[in-house]
């Protein structure tokens, strides 16, 4: 005899209170539970690789200042330019190395920044590459 026979047989309850539950909000209680919300996007904000900042050699920042001197005079002209420069990441250490093409508007010495035509801007100390593009 088992410790539960005497009850087995007996009528189920129904509450005179509460109505029955439908089949859906019972469904619902044994949904999948998600414990850890923002796990999944954590995991992907680390796995992402950022680039680590490249510093320029004394020959390299020669380069560039020959490079914006030589655009510095051609700025009449509207030079179209490709820069290569570098975005520090907000939510991680380093950055990544980024292109734009445009008509160069300015170079803005005060400021220290490279304007474009179209209001993009970058600052020169941020330029890893700069060239005229044909």
């Amino acid at each position: 005899m088992g410790a539960y026979d005497d009850i087995m047989h007996l009528p189920h309850h129904r509450s005179e209170k509460h109505p029955p539950m439908s089949m859906r909000d019972r469904a619902a209680q044994f949904s999948s539970f998600r414990a850890l919300t923002g796990y999944e996007d954590a995991l992907g904000e680390t796995a992402r690789l950022t680039d680590e900042r490249i510093e320029y050699s004394e020959e390299e920042q020669q380069r560039l200042n020959a490079i914006l001197q030589h655009l510095e005079r051609r700025l009449p002209e509207r030079p179209t330019v490709t820069v290569t420069y570098f975005q520090p990441d907000d939510r991680k250490a380093g950055g990544a190395y980024l292109q734009h093409t445009g008509v160069l508007h300015a170079i803005d010495r005060p400021n220290n920044r490279l304007v474009f035509s179209d209001k993009w801007a970058v600052s020169m100390e941020d330029i890893y590459d700069l060239w005229e593009t044909p």
